[in-house]
């Protein structure tokens, strides 16, 4: 009788390894580059710690969107995305994406996920996108430059006017020492770090749905006045006229500007690469004050048709919990989950916090043709900052982009 118990014991443990064997899944998973630090340690803890398992392929970050576009349209595509949350509403409008609206909405912590990565996931009512990882746009300051050109090296700039004055006192240091700087030729470093200018003084460069373009505003005249101001006065290196985003946080790290618009990946970078450099954090302002911030990162989202979801939602639950935002957070990207925000950013320099804020309140533009109008290399958008951050013709450079944006936005597929 014992040895007949012990039999059936055994046989019903090895059945229960066979059904779960046979329940778990495998699903497949792209990141751009840009997520190689944190993604393939999020994937790791999942496997060791789950049935169901990830399989990762990173892949470069300018060839990701082509790549997963072709991919999709051929029947190849991965189960799962980290995408640019910027590119969420094209390719769920182009029926690529599965609709995981109710899963979305039923997850308790839905409420307290990131308000601009939800929006950017979200089309037609529908949610398409979940936030992933996520980066802000901040200000950041040369201490050390400060304290030799007199100034508070412990208090950021809280408006235009301060930075620009910041900016002359720097510059006045002489030699190679420039007060301000930014890429003029890169479309996406400007969304980035100039649209929040705008937004923090009350302006607009589309509208809340993306089927408007609104460039011509005060707003933004006052912006490009205030660039074009500091350029005139040469406090600007004349290599950001043509700077397509190479050196957009290098020439910071170089340890010879005063102040740049940039990213939390700065800080990281910053502490790890560039530890000499003693730099302060701080939110972009608007022209006389408040403060905006573009949120920028990626939306996870799942390829239409997928059978992998069991795995996939296993995955996300994951890098939602506590272990996997502090994953997030100590290998390069800020939290999404506000709710855990500060837990899992306790361990890490305080500097973290400022851009975790920054990005809780952080903004995103909204349209299904972002790429042709804003990060393409012959998007209106390019087109107009450099010419009205260094050309001569403000208006006539206004009015073409405005127009020319409106024609894509009216030629989109849906409109």
């Amino acid at each position: 009788m014992k040895r007949l118990m012990q039999r059936l014991a055994g046989g019903i443990a090895l059945l229960a390894l066979t059904v779960s064997a046979a329940s778990a899944e495998t699903f497949t998973l792209w990141v751009r580059s840009d997520g190689s630090n944190f993604m393939p340690r999020i994937v790791e803890a999942f496997n060791q710690s789950h049935e169901d398992k990830a399989e990762l392929q990173i892949v470069p970050v300018a060839e990701l969107v082509q790549k997963y576009a072709t991919a999709a349209a051929g029947g190849a595509a991965p189960d799962a995305l980290s995408l640019d949350l910027i590119y969420t509403p094209s390719f769920a409008a182009a029926g690529q994406l599965e609709d995981i609206t109710d899963w979305a909405r039923s997850l308790p912590y839905f409420d307290k996920l990131s308000p601009a990565h939800v929006k950017t996931g979200t089309y037609k009512d529908r949610i398409y996108g979940l936030p992933y990882s996520a980066d802000s746009s901040v200000l950041i300051w040369n201490k050390k430059l400060f304290r030799q050109a007199g100034l508070d090296p412990d208090k950021g700039p809280a408006n235009w006017a301060e930075i620009e004055a910041a900016a002359e006192k720097v510059a006045a240091l002489g030699g190679d020492i420039k007060g301000f700087y930014f890429s003029g030729a890169c479309g996406g470093c400007n969304i980035f770090t100039f649209t929040p200018l705008i937004w923090a003084s009350g302006g607009d460069i589309l509208t809340e749905d993306g089927s408007k373009a609104t460039l011509d505003t005060p707003q933004m005249r006052d912006a490009i006045a205030f660039y074009r101001d500091m350029v005139q006065k040469g406090l600007v290196p004349e290599g950001a006229r043509t700077d397509t985003g190479s050196n957009f946080f290098a020439a910071f790290a170089r340890g010879n500007i005063g102040l740049a618009p940039s990213g939390a990946f700065a800080i990281g970078a910053l502490n790890t690469q560039f530890p000499d450099i003693d730099y302060g954090v701080t939110f972009l302002p608007g022209k006389t004050g408040g403060w905006s911030s573009f949120a920028g990162g990626d939306n996870f989202v799942v390829t239409k048709g997928t059978t992998k979801l069991k795995a996939i939602k296993a995955f996300l639950d994951f890098s939602y919990s506590l272990e996997g935002q502090t994953l997030l957070a100590r290998y390069g990207s800020l939290p999404v989950r506000g709710d855990i925000s500060a837990e899992a950013l306790k361990d890490l320099d305080p500097r973290y916090k400022i851009a975790a804020e920054a990005m809780e309140k952080g903004r995103t533009p909204y349209s299904v043709v972002f790429n042709d109008i804003i990060n393409s290399m012959n998007s209106p958008w390019v087109q107009m900052v450099n010419e009205v951050f260094f050309g001569d013709d403000v208006d006539a450079s206004l009015a073409t982009a405005q127009e020319t944006m409106q024609g894509i936005i009216d030629s989109a597929p849906g409109n």
